[in-house]
């Protein structure tokens, strides 16, 4: 048994990150700020309370979107279950899987990001 939720919302910008993060931190009333490790240089996420989704900003080379980051304890457990609902692996990134809904909308697969995860995790699937 695993648990999964949504974990954050990426918005891909195709274009001046910098921009994008002053824009979307007065729209929704958040600071913008960056992230610790150097290899996620090309991140911004706002500073929303420890009890909401994260909102992560992420410079992209395909055209801008919205896509969903789903949590889980038990990242290949969650693919499995997302795979027999239909949904397919596009590209491994790290310790995250790429993934494409039936619909054609991409998302992620990923270990905790919240630091509530542990008391509050999601849905138990089995």
């Amino acid at each position: 048994m695993h648990r999964s939720r949504l974990g954050q919302i990426v918005i891909d910008c195709n274009g001046d990150l910098e921009r994008a993060a002053a824009f979307w931190a007065a729209a929704l009333g958040h600071r913008a700020s960056t992230l610790d490790d150097p290899q996620d240089a090309h991140y911004r996420q706002l500073d929303v309370e420890d009890d909401q989704p994260r909102i992560l900003l992420q410079r992209v080379e395909h055209p801008s979107r919205v896509h969903l980051d789903i949590e889980t304890d038990d990242v290949e457990a969650e693919v499995r279950r997302l795979e027999s609902l239909g949904a397919r692996r596009i590209a491994q990134v790290r310790t995250w899987w790429v993934m494409e809904a039936p619909t054609g909308h991409r998302f992620c697969v990923l270990r905790p990001q919240r630091p509530d995860f542990a008391e509050r995790g999601g849905m138990r699937v089995d």
